[in-house]
């Protein structure tokens, strides 16, 4: 059973990862949109599959927020430039994720009580250790084939 500490604790965390989210959901948007119009449509539409992927693990988030008696809140992104190329854009995606993935894997296991809450955190781990592992392959393969090689792939 879940203390209302805990839960206060647990509505936090979760508010706060369901708004860097939506600011990640948000990026990966705008960089779908820049990819497409440099030609890259293929890439273009991976951004844009990961935009929506992370606005429906926000709505997750914030729909136990509400199950969990929370009231939701949205925080003010801060501007922020986007990498101008595609490589730029992996090599930063790749920090991001591991970054992440560190920060997230000790509240995934914190929520371990709570097992609606911990299924909904491990299914987001899982994603985006999948999109880390997707970059990771990108930039293996750009230096195997060449970067050219690699972008006209992404026409």
């Amino acid at each position: 059973m879940v203390t209302m500490q805990e839960n206060h604790t647990i509505v936090h965390v979760l508010q706060n990862l369901g708004n860097a989210m939506l600011v990640q959901a948000d990026r990966h948007q705008l960089v779908a949109l820049q990819f497409a119009a440099q030609g890259f449509s293929k890439l273009g539409r991976k951004y844009q599959e990961h935009a929506e992927e992370e606005r429906g693990f926000a709505q997750q988030m914030f729909n136990r927020v509400l199950d969990l008696g929370g009231q939701l809140f949205l925080t003010e992104q801060e501007a922020a430039d986007l990498p101008e190329t595609p490589l730029e854009w992996l090599k930063e995606e790749l920090e991001i994720s591991r970054l992440g993935l560190k920060e997230i894997l000790p509240i995934v296991q914190a929520a371990a009580d709570d097992i609606t809450t911990y299924d909904i955190l491990k299914d987001y781990y899982k994603d985006e250790e999948e999109d880390l592992y997707w970059t990771e392959q990108q930039l293996d393969l750009i230096e195997a084939i060449g970067y050219q090689n690699w972008l006209t792939r992404q026409i």
